[in-house]
């Protein structure tokens, strides 16, 4: 389970790594979901901006607001009894300013009862994450593929800029990160950090070697079908399920085989 039966805390993460102990960590939306998910034992929910791709049907993830993180992450922190809930800071409500960043991940811990918040960039973004931190506000930090940056990098491809990455994992660990996601960096590189580092290191395309992994929970499942990055495993292919389902379902009612007198009032 999450952390024997009790609710996981900021500081489990850096006993786990100590430990050798693997992290797990997958997105979450809705508080149906993410009361399975709880209950199977994930270490933590991130309620991630890629609900813009999963759940918006949109292109990138820019187009996420900090409103909509924060419906979300009060239904999934609802919903959570051990897990941790992280929650994404949405394109620009943080990168204006440093008090613009303590403000918007204020709100989420203030009106989600979520436990941190997830922010994108290495050294540009070293002295914000201080300040948030300095604010008695956990952050996970994450670098590599930085899907906000699409616009600047074109295409979402594999980061392979050694010492920009050993640099920037460095930068957020120094600035009090609790965590670095580490997204699209080649395995053994990620090894190597997670060896370097004194937080915890949550890979996402970035090899075995880091200390925890986190998958998007809609590529998990095969709910978005046609589409299946090289670093995501499917556990499930609902997408099929729940179309099968609905098809048989429309079938039954056109056929007024549904409802029958078992599902009828007498």
């Amino acid at each position: 389970m999450a952390s024997e039966d009790r609710a996981v805390i900021i500081p489990d993460f850096a006993a786990w790594k100590s430990q050798g102990r693997k992290i797990t960590v997958l997105t979450a939306y809705d508080y149906p979901i993410a009361r399975l998910l709880d209950a199977a034992g994930v270490d933590c929910l991130l309620v991630g901006d890629s609900m813009g791709t999963t759940v918006q049907g949109r292109d990138t993830t820019l187009g996420v607001t900090l409103e909509q993180i924060i419906y979300h992450s009060e239904l999934v922190a609802r919903a959570a009894r051990n897990a941790l809930v992280v929650a994404d800071l949405p394109f620009l409500s943080y990168q204006v300013s440093q008090r613009q960043a303590i403000r918007a991940s204020g709100r989420i811990l203030k009106e989600t009862n979520c436990q941190a918040v997830k922010l994108e960039g290495g050294r540009r973004m070293a002295a914000t994450i201080k300040a948030v931190v300095e604010a008695e506000i956990p952050v996970m930090a994450h670098i590599g593929l930085t899907p906000q940056s699409i616009r600047r990098l074109g295409t979402y491809k594999v980061q392979r800029a050694e010492d920009v990455l050993r640099a920037d994992a460095q930068a957020v660990a120094e600035a009090g990160a609790f965590a670095v996601v580490l997204e699209c960096v080649p395995a053994e590189l990620a090894t190597s950090i997670t060896a370097e580092l004194s937080i915890p290191t949550i890979g996402i395309g970035a090899g075995s070697g880091c200390d925890g992994q986190v998958l998007v929970l809609h590529d998990m499942l095969g709910l978005l079908e046609g589409f299946q990055p090289k670093f995501a495993r499917r556990y499930a292919e609902l997408g099929e399920v729940i179309r099968t389902a609905a098809a048989n379902y429309v079938r039954d009612v056109r056929s007024g085989t549904f409802p029958g007198s078992s599902e009828s009032f007498r």
